[in-house]
């Protein structure tokens, strides 16, 4: 199904609200593979607004992590706050979602009216009529605005309870915003939504340990560095010996312990919905299996689950995505209005 069908489906029909969307699409086909492919197995009216959170998260990343931007970190700081803190306001501010973008070039420069005049289109608009539509916490995009922050500033963590205040807000909380989206049948499903947002990303901190570091950042807590001799100068060396090795094993048992805390929770979600999350479960948690099977070397290479296994995963979970759709009608469909 196309993005304009899904669209369609999701009765999307305000030009500027589409365009948003498309860019929200956009970016989480270009940039979130394994993300992407799991969205394909939802029912077409709810892929839309999966794609508007992964664009808001994605932009927010880009404004922090930029590599060929020549912003300075002060810089960065005050293009995040300022985008975030107009995002907030039209959110409270009740500004109709497909005015977010004119709102924007109305304000003081900090960098979006630029690509707004060259043509280039926010995903705000998408973004906070998302929230609108599914009744989503505000509270929680805010918590993640400040964990994008944290970026800017902490360059390591003392203990693995230190990690998880950043975590609950980069990660947990976005867990806990798709949660209306895939239909849950009671709020049983918000512990489980967290856990499950949280082994995503110990996955990724895993295999990413040497990219991060080249970022002058370490997401593994300092107590685990450690316990098995290692230190953040050793980790730069690029080298995998035993230590590292053994540091890395432990923090993959770590995250496998937060995938089967996570996994209890899939069928708490709408039939419809159960094989998109499904599939995102076993993809990332295959992360670590990939990180094993190179012994570990992921200071100098990122490892990634290749394309025939995520389509061998994929495969047979679209068909019995396609059987729930029928069985269950597509899903309620109750949010799928435009707010009134």
């Amino acid at each position: 199904m196309s993005g304009v069908g899904e669209l369609d489906a999701a009765g999307i029909t305000d030009p500027r609200l589409r365009a948003s969307y498309a860019r929200a699409r956009a970016l989480n086909a270009a940039h979130g593979r394994t993300y992407y492919l799991a969205t394909l197995l939802l029912p077409q009216w709810k892929r839309a607004h999966v794609h508007a959170l992964y664009g808001f998260a994605r932009h927010a990343d880009d404004i922090v992590d930029d590599l060929d931007s020549m912003l300075t970190g002060d810089e960065r700081a005050a293009r995040l706050r300022a985008w975030g803190g107009r995002f907030l306001a039209a959110l409270s501010d009740g500004v109709p979602a497909h005015a977010v973008d004119a709102q924007l070039a109305d304000s003081d420069s900090d960098g979006d009216q630029d690509r707004l005049a060259t043509g280039e289109v926010s995903v705000l608009p998408a973004v906070v009529d998302t929230i609108r539509r599914f009744a989503l916490d505000p509270g929680h995009f805010a918590v993640f605005l400040s964990s994008m922050a944290m970026d800017l500033t902490v360059t390591e963590y003392a203990t693995w309870e230190d990690l998880l205040v950043y975590m609950h807000g980069s990660a947990a909380v976005i867990g806990l915003q798709m949660v209306p989206l895939l239909e849950p049948v009671d709020h049983s499903a918000l512990p489980y939504a967290r856990d499950l947002g949280l082994a995503f990303q110990h996955a990724n901190f895993i295999r990413d340990v040497g990219e991060d570091l080249r970022r002058g950042r370490v997401y593994l807590p300092q107590t685990s560095l450690t316990l098995f001799g290692v230190t953040r100068e050793h980790l730069a060396t690029g080298v995998v010996d035993g230590p590292v090795r053994r540091l890395l094993a432990f923090e993959v048992s770590r995250a496998r312990e937060l995938f089967r805390a996570a996994q209890p929770g899939i069928r708490l979600l709408h039939p419809t919905s159960r094989d998109c999350v499904r599939t995102a479960f076993v993809l990332y948690r295959e992360i670590l299996d990939e990180v094993e099977r190179a012994d570990y070397r992921v200071l100098e290479h990122r490892v990634a689950v290749g394309l025939p296994r995520r389509l061998a995963v994929a495969g047979p979970a679209l068909v019995r995505a396609a059987r729930a759709r029928r069985r269950h009608h597509g899903g309620a469909q109750i949010n799928s209005r435009p707010p009134r």
